[in-house]
Parts: C-alpha cells; sequence; structure tokens
C-alpha cells in the first residue's frame, strides 16, 4: 500500500490511500466507465501540434547512440503482413526474417550478436495465424492477428468476437481489434466500452490491442477521448491506426494518445501499451516514435512490453541505416531483402 498526503478542502493536510499500484507485468484489468472522466477531455489543437513539430528537433541521436536506439527499434516491431495476396509462403519468409532481423555478418560488426535480437511479433490475418505459430516456435516471438472485420469492423458483433475466439484458438497471443468509428462519431462512450470489454472477454489470456483508427475519428479531442474509453474497457495497448486509412500515424494523434496513456497511468497505476502503425517506413520515422515514448512516457515506455511499432518495410531501412554505420555506405535495398 502506498499512502500520499493530499490537501482536504479545510485546507489541512490528511493521508490517503493511492491508486492500486500494480506489478510491472500486471495487466490493465480495465474499470468502470466514467463519463465525467471522458467529458473532461479538452485538447489544444495548436498545442498539440507545436509539440509534435518541435519534439523531434529538441533530442536528437548520433553515431553509435543512433545504432543502439536502432536496434532497439528492431525489438518493438510487430512485423507485419496484411495483403490480399499474401500465401502461407510469404508469412514463412516474413518469420525468417523475424527470426534473424539483420544480417550476421553486420551484428557481429556491431559485436551484438550475443543479443539474439528478435522482432517483437508477427501480425498476419487470422487465417495465417497457425502458419506463423509454427515456423515460430521455439523462438519466443509472439504472434498476433488482426480481428473484428479488420479494417472496417463493418461486420457484425457476434461475428467479431467470434474471429477473436478462433484466432486465439489457433495460437495468436495478441489480438489487435478494431473499434466501430460510429460509436466514436456519434459520441456513444457506452456503446463503445460495451464493444472492447466483451472483446477483451474473447481474447482471455490473449493480450489486447485496440486501434481506434484515429485518422478517421474526425478531432484531436474524439481521439483523447476513445483512447480513455479503451483503456476503461481493459485494452492492453491501444494502437493508432490499421495502415489502411488516408491518414494514419501521425505524431500528433500519438501525442494526443500517450498523454491519455500518462493520465491513465497516473489515475490508476496501471501502464497500457502504445502501438503506432501505418506509414512507419524509415529509420527516421521509428527514431521520432522512440523520441515521443521517451520524452512522454519515460524509459519503461521503450519496450515491447509496452510499445510496438506497427510496420512492414521499415526492417529494411533500419538494416540500411545498421550498414551505412557500420561500413560507412548506404547498401541497395536488395541486400537486406524482406519477403
Amino acid at each position: 500500500m502506498v499512502l500520499r498526503e493530499q490537501t482536504a478542502t479545510n485546507g489541512s493536510k490528511v493521508v490517503v490511500q493511492a491508486p492500486h499500484e500494480p506489478s510491472h507485468s500486471e495487466r490493465n484489468p480495465g474499470m468502470p466507465l466514467d463519463l465525467g472522466w471522458i467529458n473532461e477531455v479538452s485538447i489544444n489543437r495548436s498545442a498539440v501540434e507545436r509539440r509534435a513539430a518541435t519534439l523531434t528537433t529538441r533530442r536528437t541521436v548520433k553515431k553509435e547512440w543512433q545504432a543502439a536506439w536502432l536496434l532497439r527499434a528492431i525489438t518493438v516491431i510487430d512485423l507485419t503482413t496484411l495483403a490480399g495476396d499474401d500465401t502461407p509462403g510469404n508469412v514463412l519468409r516474413l518469420c525468417a526474417k523475424a527470426r534473424q532481423p539483420v544480417r550476421q555478418d553486420l551484428l557481429e560488426a556491431l559485436d551484438v550478436q550475443q543479443l539474439h535480437l528478435t522482432v517483437g511479433a508477427v501480425c498476419v490475418y487470422h487465417n495465417l495465424v497457425s502458419v506463423a505459430v509454427d515456423a515460430l516456435k521455439g523462438s519466443g516471438i509472439t504472434v498476433a492477428a488482426v480481428s473484428t472485420g479488420f479494417p472496417a469492423a463493418q461486420t457484425p458483433h457476434k461475428l467479431k468476437v467470434m474471429e477473436i475466439e478462433e484466432s486465439v484458438k489457433a495460437g495468436a497471443k495478441e489480438i489487435d481489434i478494431v473499434i466501430s468509428r460510429a460509436h466514436v462519431l456519434t459520441g456513444n462512450w457506452q456503446a463503445l466500452y460495451d464493444e472492447i470489454k466483451s472483446f477483451r472477454t474473447a481474447c482471455g489470456e490473449a493480450h489486447l490491442k485496440a486501434i481506434l483508427a484515429t485518422g478517421e475519428l474526425g478531432t484531436l479531442r474524439n481521439v483523447g477521448m476513445a483512447s480513455l474509453v479503451a483503456m476503461m474497457a481493459g485494452a492492453d495497448f491501444i494502437k493508432t491506426s490499421t495502415g489502411k486509412e488516408t491518414v494514419n500515424a501521425t505524431l500528433p494523434f500519438g501525442l494526443v494518445m500517450t498523454r491519455a496513456i500518462r493520465d491513465y497511468h497516473e489515475r490508476t497505476g496501471y501502464k497500457v501499451g502504445f502501438k503506432p502503425a501505418g506509414g512507419i517506413r524509415t529509420a527516421k520515422n521509428a527514431l521520432d516514435w522512440l523520441i515521443l515514448m521517451k520524452e512522454e512516457l519515460g524509459n519503461a515506455w521503450m519496450h515491447a512490453t509496452l510499445f510496438r511499432l506497427g510496420a512492414s518495410a521499415l526492417l529494411t531501412d533500419i538494416e540500411r541505416q545498421l550498414s551505412h554505420y557500420v561500413t560507412g555506405r548506404y547498401s541497395a535495398a536488395h541486400h537486406h531483402p524482406m519477403p
């Protein structure tokens, strides 16, 4: 039990019990929907955009520090393939890359071969979950499945729940669900809460990552409110986008969501993870998001337990940057093949 001092209305000091302080590994259990808290959300758009614009200019990482940050970035990637022409063959190749994300000669030149680097997870459609699970057996790499009518979420709720349950049965340890945007756009927070809570129940022991589709929510305030509702409903992560929207992961969206995570942690004691996804293709993009996490949430959120980067092409550019650090020259992309 943690006790904290608080000022009473009469000016005297009283000692009160703080919110529950869970262990680092304890999941967010959620809480009853608090509409008062939701309605308190206020976003200054110009201030958010100004902060986002200056965020990456206030901190830079160079030389060996940049190489170290890029290696960290690899460990938080959700290596993803969500294409209409996905086959078991290209998922097998993706899983092989997940196991060995950087060429062995580069690892040896960097003297980090002993770290046994892997990505954070492999993310696929439901029908390919079992293929990925078999390919990654013994690696410790998690398989994530997109679900609930991804990417538009325009399917019956009963089918969404069944899809989650089937993916969990197939071996997925993480489920990336998509919320119904209409609940946000109409301000029906109870419906959104109930929807995500039912998804959390269907996930069981599998972790739930709630995709907000931020580019389709209309306002930054809606993004902030939806973030809180998702966490109240028990989301283990909140995620920006499906990668299929016109506007996907941007730093202003990320700033609003990370501030919501910080607020939730301060009030409840529970840490919720964050996953930007969509349009993250370059090593610089990865560094920008790592800087955001360090500046807004601290070092605890720079590990795969609480931070992921949803990406496919990103790993190729990171590997090219590491090659440049080792050799002083940029290698062609075909020297760092992806499936």
